[in-house]
């Protein structure tokens, strides 16, 4: 049963590098208040502030009933606001808050930090680039 062996899966090494990517952002994101997904869900805010919760939910990848509970969360933490749409109101919209907003300046350090944590290991910058154009390459070919 050698297809059943995880050194022969083909997702483990995605879930472990996913993880171990997730556990280097923590003291970073810890110290902000806020957890990896919520981090993804400002991202893609500070990108384009105003967006629906589906229009989130699928640059995320995520269904809308796992996004809505993360969305109402931080609306509790007072980073974002949900209100329905006037135009639509099936629609709810999602903005950031001016605390949201100032949450940007103090995590523009953290992609570059994590760089070259991950440089120090002997990673190259350009083999993580060329890697994440292959890894959305697949994402959009799977997806």
């Amino acid at each position: 049963m050698e297809q059943l062996k995880l050194e022969n899966q083909i997702c483990f090494p995605f879930y472990a590098i996913s993880r171990l990517i997730t556990r280097a952002y923590q003291p970073h994101l810890e110290s902000l208040g806020i957890t990896y997904p919520q981090f993804l869900v400002l991202l893609v805010l500070w990108e384009k502030d105003g967006q629906t919760v589906n229009q989130i939910a699928d640059k995320l990848i995520l269904n809308t009933n796992t996004i809505t509970p993360l969305l109402k969360r931080m609306e509790q933490l007072e980073l974002v606001s949900r209100e329905k749409s006037k135009e639509d109101e099936r629609k709810v919209m999602v903005n950031l808050t001016r605390k949201g907003q100032k949450m940007q300046v103090e995590a523009a350090c953290i992609p570059d930090e994590l760089l070259t944590k991950l440089a120090g290991k002997d990673i190259q910058r350009e083999d993580l680039s060329e890697m994440k154009n292959q890894l959305n390459h697949w994402i959009a070919l799977i997806k």
